[in-house]
Formats: structure tokens, C-alpha cells, sequence
């Protein structure tokens, strides 16, 4: 493809600090960069505790060790996310009540919960999609009223806020990536935030394969045991240091992918006036941190034909989630509830390409495209 979907921004010093791991002789996990990375999002965005995981998905998994998740347990969360949201408590043997979206927006409807919480109740995951806050009001009190823990799937949402409080530090924990495919990048990579001090030192027990290691190397122990559960959550120093260089253009990333976003907005806010095609919306109460552009299409005919015409012009366009309540692993085991919202993003949303280094040429050419198949 001339244009892909996604290429990955090196900032310069990623090979500078990896190398400076690598000679330091500590490269396993929890180390130099590793405390640099964590620290750095405890003191610019006040997170109670952060530590590093190799994925998203191991930060889900630890929430759901740290809940004590269980069999027969329920937890409540979008049908539109990634695999990832549900394997996580799947795993600990937990049934998942998955929720609609918003009709306006993929986010969970906050107005769907309340008649899907059960005794058996144990958590509510909010996925903030785009990077685009859930209405966490509205999600925190109904967890405070029938005393459930709140799970914010941030993967997506690093450097974005809700009225004013970055997202992943107002559940009782957050959930980061830095896949490839995100603003800010290790290759592999996630981060889970602790906003509830009840569990920080379980955290860390669980995050260093159910020992007090980390207790042993602040000389709190006088030697390290098998205290509980947990396994290998944390990233070598290879991974860290990576991340580390990409923290310190944490501000140029994102001033350039929200010029990015925002030339896509006004060009196709004059495209698609007086067409069924729908621009994203951003509530009042959220801000726009620019992880992807999408749009949707009057229906999934014309996704499937404008994603050839994309393909034909040297451009990966793509879809995105599949309903995870029709999944062939889940679909039997869901209660038979329509979810409308959720089938429409899967049938009509598109994404078009967003990377740092995307030019203006290029950006004008997958408009043109736009406007091209449209006028067709």
C-alpha cells in the first residue's frame, strides 16, 4: 500500500536508551526505565500507582486477579472492544453482561447498566473508544450504589481527559497500551494504573509472580517468598526504554495527530453535509486525543465498496470490532439481547489512516478518494 493504515513514529533516542539498557546489565523487568515509565505517569497525570505490563491485556488480567474475579461472577462491559476486555475476566471464570453503545458514539450507554446488574454483580469495564471518555459520572455512581469495582479500559486513551481528569485515573484501575498501533509505543506493551490503595501492595505481589520481590529490593523484607498468586506481568528493560523515549514526545506526538484529526474533520464536515454518512462526535465533557479518525457509512454495502475503492488507490482503509455478544465463542452463552448500536459500529465504521508522519499529499489524496467514490 502507498498509504497504510498505521506506521510506527520513532522519535530518535528508542536504539540510544535500549542500548544504554542493555549496557547497564539489568535488561529483565523492573529496572532504570521501567521506574522512569511509571513515574512519569504518576507525576503528570496523578495516578495513585502505575506499573509496567507487557500488554493491555495483562493489565486487564491483573484487575481481575486484584477483584478476586471468580466462577459465576458477573461483570458488565461493551459489546463493541476488543477480545481482550472479556478474555481477561473469561478467564477467571466470569459471565459476561455485555452492554449497547451510545447511538452517537461507540461508548458504552450508561443508561443500559443498571438493568443488567445482578447480586452476583462484581464489576463494570468502560472502554473509552478513540480515546473518547465514557460518561464516567454516571458510570462511578452506579458503581458506588450497588458497590461494584470500575475497570477503565484505556487502551486507547492515553493523554485524554474527562472534564478535566485524565482517563484511566478515575475507576478503581485504568488500563493502557502502547501497541504499535497507538499514540504512544513499546511494539508490545500496557500499563495498569491503581487508583484504589487498598490494592497497590497485592498489586505489586501479583505483578512480580505472587512474591514480595519488590518489598525484598526496597529493603522492606529481609528476603522474598511466595506470598499469593500472580505471574509474569512486567516488561524487560528492552521494552521500557523504548517507551521511555517515546514518553518524552508525548506533547509533539499528540500536537501532531490532533492536526492530523482535526484537517480530516473539516474537510469532511463540508464532504458530508447533506449526506447519510455520520462523523464522530466528542461529548462536552471529553477531550479529543486524535488515536484514530472514523466515520460511518450509510450501511455495509457502501463500507465494503468504499474500502476496495481505498485499496484500489493504494490506501488501507479498515473496519473495525466484530460484536463480541455474536462471537462464535461467546454468542451461545449471551442472553438473546439486541444490540443495535453495537451492530451498526460493526457494520458501518471505517478508519482511515492516522500516523505521525502522514503528509498533507497523502492526506488529500485519501479525501479525493473520498469525494470521489461519494459523487459515484
Amino acid at each position: 500500500m502507498n498509504i497504510p493504515f498505521n506506521k510506527p513514529f520513532l522519535t530518535g533516542k528508542e536504539k540510544q536508551y535500549i542500548d544504554q539498557a542493555v549496557r547497564s546489565g539489568k535488561i529483565s523487568g523492573n529496572g532504570e526505565f521501567t521506574k522512569k515509565c511509571q513515574t512519569f505517569f504518576e507525576h503528570k497525570y496523578g495516578f495513585k500507582k502505575c506499573l509496567l505490563t507487557t500488554s493491555c491485556t495483562d493489565a486487564l488480567e491483573m484487575s481481575a486477579l486484584l477483584m478476586g474475579i471468580e466462577q459465576g461472577d458477573e461483570v458488565i462491559m461493551p459489546s463493541y472492544t476488543f477480545v481482550s476486555t472479556a478474555n481477561a475476566f473469561v478467564l477467571r471464570g466470569a459471565h459476561i453482561r455485555f452492554a449497547d453503545s451510545y447511538a452517537d458514539h461507540p461508548n458504552i450507554d450508561p443508561s443500559q447498566i443498571e438493568a443488567l446488574i445482578t447480586p452476583r454483580t462484581k464489576a463494570i469495564v468502560v472502554v473509552h473508544y478513540a480515546g473518547v471518555a465514557c460518561d464516567m459520572d454516571q458510570i462511578m455512581d452506579l458503581a458506588h450504589k450497588h458497590d461494584l469495582f470500575v475497570i477503565e479500559d484505556a487502551a486507547q486513551a492515553i493523554d485524554s481527559y474527562y472534564k478535566g481528569r485524565p482517563l484511566g485515573g478515575i475507576g478503581h484501575f485504568g488500563t493502557f497500551s502502547f501497541h504499535e498501533t497507538k499514540n504512544i509505543i513499546s511494539g508490545e506493551g500496557g500499563m495498569l494504573v491503581i487508583n484504589d490503595e487498598r490494592f497497590i501492595e497485592r498489586a505489586e505481589i501479583i505483578w512480580e509472580k505472587g512474591t514480595n520481590r519488590s518489598a525484598f529490593f526496597r529493603g522492606e523484607v529481609d528476603k522474598y517468598s511466595w506470598v499469593d498468586i500472580g505471574s509474569s506481568f512486567l516488561p524487560s528493560e528492552v521494552i521500557s526504554a523504548f517507551l521511555f523515549a517515546q514518553l518524552e514526545s508525548l506533547e509533539k506526538i499528540q500536537t501532531t495527530r490532533i492536526s492530523l484529526w482535526n484537517i480530516y474533520m473539516e474537510r469532511l464536515v463540508k464532504l458530508f453535509r447533506n449526506t447519510d454518512y455520520i462523523l464522530p462526535v466528542i461529548p462536552d465533557f471529553a477531550s479529543n486525543n486524535a488515536h484514530m479518525f472514523y466515520f460511518l457509512c450509510p450501511g455495509p454495502q457502501q463500507r465494503s465498496k468504499l474500502i476496495s475503492a481505498f485499496k484500489s488507490n493504494g490506501i488501507l482503509a479498515v473496519f473495525h470490532y466484530l460484536p463480541l455478544h455474536q462471537s462464535p465463542f461467546y454468542e451461545h452463552r449471551h442472553d438473546n439481547r439486541a444490540l443495535p448500536n453495537c451492530i451498526k459500529y460493526a457494520e458501518r465504521l471505517v478508519r482511515l489512516p492516522l500516523f505521525y508522519t502522514l503528509t498533507l499529499t497523502e492526506q488529500t489524496k485519501i479525501i479525493k478518494t473520498i469525494a470521489s467514490f461519494i459523487s459515484k
